[in-house]
């Protein structure tokens, strides 16, 4: 346990599985007090799980991204917050000429407008701690992939709006990075029911879409695990001042490397807090 934690809450959207039920698990082993949030709290029974087996606690909490008055309803019951970390999310596979502009907007709503939603809610809690803002985006945050354009669309905008934030929350003590990991067991294996009715509707684009999911799956069998993204996300939650970007393994980093150079965003971030002196 970081005795430096002791007593520091953290929010943590999305623990239902994944990245997020790892976090939640690991922070609180790191000795965070930890809010877990999830839109269903009828599928927390894994957390519970593996909060007992790891030994913690955690409190769990229902929480809808895209809805702001449960937004709204989960942060007004809090007194502090040290941190929080936007982890929900949800995977799109499709292509513009096959789904229809709602299907994209609808992406949007969970993977951007959901974190904007959390993270407007948090900021006064977190100005008043000299907390942090920690998202989960992706590698597709830096590098649009074919056949996911809504969902890189909507990481690209999470992506930009952070890095702009983070200078004028800096100003008032408000820490703000981005974690961005590349492919994750179990998140693709996930979704083959839908990337099954996806490729049947696909129409003149499915060889590109065949070769894209044979390249895909590829990728997924050498994925990084969620614990392992956690134990990652936990030490940049514990750092003294952490980077504006986080990749959290080699793969990542040579997946985004042949677009940034500035791998941990100290560059654009001394550029532009510059502006602000």
């Amino acid at each position: 346990m970081n005795t430096e934690t002791a007593n520091k809450t953290v929010l943590i959207t999305g623990t239902s599985s994944g990245i997020g039920l790892a976090t939640a698990v690991a922070a609180a082993r790191g000795g965070w007090h930890v809010i877990a949030t999830m839109r269903d709290t009828a599928k927390a029974g894994a957390l519970r799980a593996a909060a007992e087996e790891a030994g913690v606690t955690v409190d769990i909490r229902t929480l809808d991204v895209t809805d702001p008055a449960s937004v709204q309803a989960c942060l007004a019951g809090l007194d502090r917050l040290d941190a929080l970390v936007n982890n929900a999310g949800a995977g799109h596979v499709g292509t513009l000429e096959q789904e229809s502009v709602e299907d994209v907007r609808a992406v949007m709503e969970v993977n951007f407008f959901g974190v904007l939603h959390v993270t407007k809610a948090a900021l006064p809690l977190l100005r008043a701690s000299g907390g942090r803002v920690v998202t989960v985006t992706s590698v597709g945050g830096v590098v649009g992939q074919p056949f996911n354009e809504a969902y890189c669309a909507a990481k690209f905008a999470v992506e930009g709006y952070m890095e702009s934030l983070a200078p004028v929350a800096a100003t008032v003590g408000v820490n703000v990075s981005v974690v961005e990991p590349g492919a994750v067991a179990s998140e693709f294996v996930s979704n083959v029911g839908e990337i099954e009715k996806v490729v049947a509707q696909a129409g003149p684009y499915a060889p590109a879409l065949t070769a894209y999911l044979a390249r895909t799956r590829g990728a997924f069998a050498a994925a990084q695990t969620p614990q392992d993204v956690a134990e990652r996300m936990v030490e940049h939650l514990d750092a003294e001042r952490p980077a504006f970007r986080l990749l959290t393994s080699p793969t990542a980093q040579a997946f985004v490397a042949p677009k940034l150079n500035d791998l941990d965003g100290a560059a654009v971030q001394a550029l532009t807090g510059a502006w602000l002196a």
